[in-house]
C-alpha cells in the first residue's frame, strides 16, 4: 500500500495508542468518502484487527486498515492538524480536488 504518514501523523497515533491501548493494540482507520478533503475517516484504538482488516506497520504504529481504507488511502499522506478549526488527521489525496482551500 502506496501511503504516507506524517511524523505528526506518527506521533498523535502513538499517544492515541499509549493513552487508549494495551501492548499489541493497533489503530483502526476505517476511511470513507467524503468532507472537504474527499476522505472521512473514523478512528480507533482496538486490541485485535476486526475480520478483513490488514496490519501494516508505520513507524512503528500498527494500523488496522479495512478493504475500503486500503484502496482509499492509496497515494494519500496522513497529517496531523492542530489549528483553531480542526484538530485530528487530515488526508491529503492528490487524486482530489479540494473545495474551500486557497
Amino acid at each position: 500500500m502506496n501511503f504516507t504518514i506524517t511524523p505528526a501523523a506518527q506521533k498523535f497515533m502513538r499517544m492515541m495508542l499509549r493513552a487508549d491501548g494495551g501492548a499489541g493494540s493497533g489503530f483502526r482507520l476505517a476511511v470513507s468518502p467524503g468532507g472537504c478533503s474527499g476522505l472521512a475517516a473514523d478512528i480507533s484504538v482496538r486490541t485485535e484487527p476486526q475480520a478483513g482488516d490488514a496490519v501494516v506497520e508505520r513507524g512503528g504504529v500498527k494500523l488496522f486498515l479495512p478493504a475500503e481504507s486500503r484502496l482509499l488511502l492509496d497515494g494519500v499522506t496522513i497529517d496531523f492538524a492542530d489549528t483553531p478549526t480542526q484538530t485530528g488527521l487530515v488526508f491529503h489525496d492528490p487524486k482530489q480536488v479540494s473545495c474551500g482551500h486557497h
